[in-house]
């Protein structure tokens, strides 16, 4: 299986159902952004501080795995030059759809996360990078790519999984048991079998993989960035959520320059 085609298509197909986060915002949302009234999400259910943004007027913005016509255009209303990085095509659709209806200038890139080579050293202010990380194998990679992209004094916000969530046995989670099966990182591809996937998620799912607080925290410091804020949220309709934290957000900045 090669992770990235079978997770464009996994998303492709949840654009089509109409998955939560594929759902384009409305014209209101992006008039009130045009007024500064706006707040965006890099978790579900809290949004993120207004102090965690730079000045967004003329802000070169790197939506990084962020399609799906919500957090792109709506920056973009609030004045900032808005690139939008996703591995599915559907999603960047979204992304379209909202700044042709809406009168927005955005640019849309098809990628995957972990390779920003399109992307010259040093190209954009801010990255905006909601809980997506859940979808490659290889964190570590995302921020070294997330660095060395970002500008000298730059902001990277991320948004992120608490690993625990998928230690659970998730069929026992749904009767109210909280039982740990799997040890972490946590793989859909190496913690279950084919048969289980399929029984638990269908093959059809997005494949995902937990990663530690060591390489999505510690990865980030491993990185060069130095993390200046942070916070806890909690997933909606989420039995575990009941008792931790489902997802965290760090605020982080890029402090020293690329070595020449």
């Amino acid at each position: 299986m090669r992770v990235e085609d079978h997770n464009r298509a996994a998303w492709n197909k949840l654009v089509s159902e109409g998955n939560e986060w594929t759902r384009p915002v409305s014209p209101e949302v992006i008039t009130a952004a045009r007024r500064g009234e706006w707040e965006v999400l890099l978790t579900e259910s809290k949004p993120v501080p207004r102090a965690w943004f730079p000045n967004l007027n003329g802000c070169e913005v790197l939506c990084l795995a962020s399609g799906g016509g919500q957090q792109g255009p709506i920056l973009a209303a609030a004045g900032a030059n808005i690139t939008a990085f996703d591995n599915s095509p559907k999603q960047l659709e979204k992304d379209r759809l909202v700044a042709e209806r809406d009168g927005l200038e955005l640019t849309t890139i098809q990628g995957d996360m972990q390779d920003l080579s399109v992307f010259a050293d040093e190209s954009f202010d801010l990255i905006f990078h909601p809980v997506s990380n859940i979808f490659v194998p290889d964190v570590g990679q995302v921020w070294r790519e997330a660095y060395r992209v970002l500008k000298f004094e730059g902001t990277l916000l991320a948004g992120m999984v608490n690993p625990v969530e998928y230690a659970f046995d998730p069929q026992l989670v749904e009767q109210g048991i909280y039982q740990l099966k799997y040890s972490l990182p946590y793989s859909d591809i190496d913690s279950i079998t084919e048969e289980e996937r399929a029984q638990y998620y269908g093959l059809d799912d997005t494949v995902e993989f937990s990663h530690t607080l060591e390489t999505q925290i510690g990865g980030q410091t491993a990185a060069g960035f130095v993390i200046v804020d942070f916070y806890e949220s909690y997933r909606r309709d989420d039995p575990i959520a009941k008792y931790i934290p489902t997802y965290f957000a760090t605020r982080a900045l890029k402090t020293r320059k690329l070595s020449a």
